[in-house]
Parts: structure tokens; C-alpha cells; sequence
């Protein structure tokens, strides 16, 4: 790989690691579409491998910064990284046995879903009422600036949710972040800081999964120079990412990401 093309992956990685640790969702959901539009004959799971690790560095650096804000439920992001790691590795695991044709249009119909998902926006605890029955816990959590926060779920269908993304995630190498995000806070009755710092710290630990599973099957050292050099922005740009988290009104920046993600999902539909 020559210098050029080294620099031009540290500058996407920055781009991607400040979007994705802003809204939580690690960058994945990004860097796949990019990954398949730059690399047209690379394999599907050695693709994946370079994204997950990619969010794996995101959301590692993306965690520090929100751990020194306190916004991490600790004791729910244990519980569902732990639900998450099953459907990590199972998801990594069938990555090697789908098609490139197949994997376009999995990846494309879940994109479209998702653009979809933030244009209609549900608000927090929109789909909560029903799932405050069972196993519910209590949460009391306050920031470092003085923020408090109290809320309550059922732990079971954060469990279900969790084991979902951990598979999709590392079956398509997007992060799941996307996902989860939306779900904490529509299902879950999370509020928003802490459902996208929470988010984040889960994904640190299931991408490393992720990764660790790649890394012996040997798909991630095909592209590990690339997964290094976007790493190196990824990791600069989840710092400023956190930074802004608290200034930025995330309404039309979704919305716009929305409109990209359905662009690209129709792409890949149609590649």
C-alpha cells in the first residue's frame, strides 16, 4: 500500500470514527457500504474483518471518552455485551459461506430498513409500554456534568436484542451500533447520552469477538494494513466524536445519514 493511499484511509477513518462515536453507532453501518464500493472483488469476510476491527478501535477509543463523562450504564453494557458475544461469533463464523452477491443484498435490505427506521424517528420509550412486563430493572445513573437520569426496562428483551445485533453485526461487519442505539432507546426507555455511550462500550467488547474470530479463521490478515491505517483515523476521530456529542443536535445530521444510507442500500440491491 503506498503513502497516498495510506493517508487517504487515516482521513475516511477520522470522517468515520467522528460520525460513528457521535451518534453511537460505531462507523460499521458507514464502512461496510465503503469497504464494497472500494473493494469490488474482495471477499466477503475478509471485508467484514477490516470492519470490525475498525469499530473495535472506535468504540474502545469512543468509550474512554464517555467513561470520563459517566454515561455508562455499566451494569446493563455487561449484561448485553455478555448476550452479544454468542451471535458475534456465530455471525463471523457464517460470514465465509455467503456469497458476495448474496452479502450485497442482505447488507442492502438492512440499510434500507434502518434509513427508513431514523426517518420515522420514534421517540424515547415509544415502543416501551409493552415491554414493561417480567424482568424489569431499575437504572439511576448521573454524568459527570450533574445530569440525572433514572429509567427502567425488561433485562429479557435487552438480552433478545443484544444476541440479534451481536449476530447481524458481525455477519455483515457493521457494528451493530446502528441497531442497538435505536433499540435502547425506543424499547429499552434508555435515555439518549447514555443509550449511545452504553452502545458503544457493548460494541467495543462484541467487535473484538468479532475480530478474534476473523483473525483465526485468517480472513483479517488479508486486509490488516487496511484495517490498521482507517483504524489510526477511527481512533483520533472518536475522540472529537465524544467531544461533540453534547454540542451537536443530532436531528439533521440522522436525517441526512438516513438519505445516504438509502442510496447506498438501493446500490447494493442493484450491484
Amino acid at each position: 500500500m503506498d503513502l497516498q493511499a495510506a493517508l487517504l484511509l487515516v482521513l475516511i477513518g477520522f470522517g468515520i470514527g467522528t460520525f460513528g462515536t457521535l451518534i453511537g453507532a460505531g462507523g460499521g453501518f458507514i464502512l461496510m457500504p465503503l469497504l464494497l464500493l472500494m473493494y469490488p472483488d474482495m471477499a466477503p469476510d475478509v471485508l467484514t474483518s477490516i470492519s470490525l476491527a475498525v469499530v473495535c478501535l472506535n468504540a474502545t477509543s469512543g468509550s474512554v471518552a464517555y467513561a470520563r463523562k459517566k454515561r455508562i450504564d455499566y451494569r446493563s453494557a455487561a449484561i448485553f455485551a455478555i448476550a452479544t458475544l454468542p451471535g458475534a461469533i456465530l455471525g463471523a463464523m457464517a460470514t465465509s459461506v455467503i456469497s458476495r452477491h448474496v452479502f450485497n443484498l442482505i447488507l442492502g435490505g438492512l440499510l434500507i430498513v434502518i434509513a427508513l427506521f431514523l426517518i420515522a424517528r420514534p421517540n424515547r420509550g415509544a415502543y416501551a409500554q409493552g415491554s414493561l412486563k417480567g424482568k424489569c430493572v431499575d437504572r439511576d445513573l448521573t454524568e459527570r456534568s450533574g445530569e440525572h437520569h433514572q429509567y427502567r426496562f425488561n433485562i429479557w428483551y435487552g438480552i433478545l436484542i443484544s444476541f440479534a445485533v451481536g449476530f447481524i453485526s458481525s455477519l455483515l461487519g457493521i457494528g451493530g451500533g446502528i441497531i442497538h442505539v435505536p433499540a435502547l432507546i425506543s424499547v429499552l426507555n434508555f435515555p439518549i447520552h447514555i443509550a449511545t455511550a452504553t452502545s458503544h462500550f457493548i460494541l467495543a467488547i462484541m467487535s473484538l469477538a468479532g475480530t478474534i474470530v476473523h483473525m483465526i479463521q485468517g480472513s483479517f490478515w488479508e486486509g490488516w494494513q487496511t484495517a490498521l491505517s482507517i483504524g489510526i483515523g477511527v481512533v483520533i476521530g472518536a475522540q472529537l466524536g465524544a467531544g461533540l456529542s453534547s454540542k451537536v443536535k443530532p436531528k439533521g445530521i440522522m436525517i441526512a445519514l438516513a438519505g445516504a444510507l438509502l442510496i447506498v442500500g438501493v446500490r447494493l440491491l442493484f450491484t
